[in-house]
Order: structure tokens, then sequence, then C-alpha cells
């Protein structure tokens, strides 16, 4: 894949939009489409309660997951 550095101000444009966009030249030529990375929200989950999730446990073993697939095939 090809790379195209773009002046400030069209990336500046480009990192401000949350949908699709689409690219024309001058003379409105369609180039393409700009479709921004999703970007979600940062994960607000403490340390301390992912170690907490860690160490709880629980869920099945593979194999008995796995034997339940195999039932529904």
């Amino acid at each position: 894949m090809s790379q195209i550095t773009l002046d400030t101000a069209t990336s500046n444009a480009l990192r401000n939009t949350n949908s699709s966009v689409t690219l024309v030249d001058e003379s409105g030529e369609v180039l393409g489409r700009f479709i921004p990375l999703e970007r979600g929200p940062e994960p607000t989950i403490s340390e301390e309660e992912l170690t907490r999730r860690e160490n709880a446990g629980g869920g099945r073993p593979l194999r008995d997951v796995l034997a339940d697939l195999e039932k529904r095939a």
C-alpha cells in the first residue's frame, strides 16, 4: 500500500471527523474515500479490578466448550 503525506490543514480536518469522507480533487472528481480509525473510549477499569477478575477464576475447561460446540454441529 502506498502512503501520501497530507498538509496540516487536511490532516486536521480528517482527524476531526467521525464518519467516512469522500475525497475529491478541485474539479470534483472522486479520488477515494477516507474511513477514520475506530477510536473507542479508553478503558476505565482499574488495575486492581483487572487483578481481582484474573484471580477470581471461573469459566469452563476448553474441552467442555469444544464438546458443546461439537454437539451443535
